[in-house]
């Protein structure tokens, strides 16, 4: 059985990215990446995620009756997360959502680092909405616009390990959440900066996909 990573904005290079960082998190699991065509080429913001979740919602009815045994909404902003689980009997996660969880599991309380400060306020109230606010110290925005992550990604590397530093040494936290699938390339240079935890939303969403499907 396939879990399918749905990449909700147009972008075909962060899609490959995700899968790739997907099958090497999980490499017992089998998982393929679609990109939404008809999305916008990054989601930041309401105005987007709201033009992106309509062909979104195609992809996961299609890969639901394509037998997917799990799928995964590749947008930190958790696009259209709702409608998709109401539209099919696989599961449906989100990858800000399986970070969130994953973090308070452990019992952490985190900061997100994310892309532009217009994301701030839906990836909020995510976190509210799902339960998790009394673990979350700060959502924190790098000012990378998400297609500058594969545009100029040494100029993007360096402002998103500036603000997770900061994070670090302000917010009290035992982890720090990347908040943007377009920066699992980041990952590592985060990690190696850090002496907290850190999560990269694709892989947890993979891994937790090991528990769903």
């Amino acid at each position: 059985m396939t879990i399918t990573i749905i990449n909700p904005n147009s972008t075909e290079a962060m899609t490959e990215a995700m899968l790739a960082c997907a099958r090497a998190a999980a490499p017992d699991l089998s998982f393929d990446g679609w990109t939404s065509t008809e999305g916008p080429p990054a989601i930041q913001g309401v105005a987007d995620g709201e033009r992106a979740a309509p062909p979104l919602l195609d992809l996961v009815e299609k890969a639901g009756q394509g037998g997917a045994s799990g799928i995964i909404i590749g947008c930190f902003d958790d696009t259209a997360l709702a409608e998709a689980n109401r539209s099919t009997p696989c599961p449906v996660i989100g990858i800000g959502q399986a970070s969130y969880h994953l973090a308070a599991l452990r019992g952490w309380r985190f900061s997100v680092v994310t892309t532009l400060a217009v994301s701030v306020p839906v990836i909020e109230e995510n976190i509210r909405g799902g339960g998790l606010g009394h673990h979350l110290a700060r959502v924190r925005a790098s000012h990378v616009p998400v297609l500058d992550l594969e545009r100029d990604p040494r100029a993007a590397e360096t402002r998103i390990l500036e603000e997770s530093l900061r994070a670090e040494a302000e917010d009290g936290i035992d982890a720090l959440i990347l908040g943007c699938a377009g920066m699992v390339h980041v990952t590592r240079a985060v990690e190696d900066a850090l002496s907290v935890p850190v999560i990269d939303p694709v892989v947890a969403a993979a891994t937790a996909m090991r528990w769903l499907s």
